[in-house]
């Protein structure tokens, strides 16, 4: 779709959030459409670091969660713009335009009249256990919530597996989590991972 409009170049794809995220680095795009759902790194991680470390890639959301709840999250953590899957190629080509444009864009059926709302309550979030996670500590969830070993995380985040138990050590103690299963659930309920429908 995008490849038709003369006013786009794309520059990458990828599949993987860790992938994603090194492109974006590297790239530095002016828009990135991001999906919420990946594996190796989320998309409200990559969403996270994205606008920490390259603050002018705007950066379009796609989901099929049109919860409240995801959408303050993705507006709270960078997002300019939240589409829904589902919505007809033009809908996405409209939301990247408008944040090229510096304006925001929520999907139908999120109203414009409901962005100052998201984007007030976000600004209001109140400060979660999550928050307080390093950027490696939420790396190591994700990769352990999809059942990757401290060896296999080490190996894909270039660390030792000793620097991967103390991660994971510490953001257990964070999020007062004690099982695997506890992690797995609080991953789930945060986002951080999909279950498969």
């Amino acid at each position: 779709m995008l490849e038709g409009e003369s006013d786009f170049r794309i520059v990458g794809e990828v599949g993987d959030g860790l992938q994603g995220l090194s492109e974006v680095k590297r790239l530095h795009p002016d828009v990135l459409l991001l999906d919420l759902a990946m594996p190796g790194l989320n998309g409200l991680e990559v969403l996270r670091q994205v606008t920490k470390y390259c603050p002018k890639t705007r950066v379009v959301v796609l989901s099929m969660h049109a919860s409240e709840a995801y959408v303050l999250e993705a507006l709270r953590n960078g997002a300019a713009a939240y589409v829904l899957k589902g919505s007809d190629g033009s809908e996405v080509l409209e939301a990247m335009r408008a944040v090229l444009d510096g304006r925001r864009y929520l999907s139908p059926p999120l109203s414009q009249l409901a962005m100052q709302v998201y984007l007030e309550k976000a600004e209001k979030a109140a400060s979660h256990c999550y928050d307080a996670l390093t950027t490696r500590e939420r790396e190591v969830l994700q990769l352990s919530a999809e059942g990757y070993s401290n060896s296999n995380i080490a190996a894909r985040l270039f660390i030792s597996r000793r620097t991967v138990e103390t991660h994971r050590a510490n953001l257990f103690y964070k999020l007062g989590l004690r099982t695997q299963t506890d992690l797995v659930r609080y991953a789930l309920r945060r986002g951080i991972i999909w279950l498969d429908e």
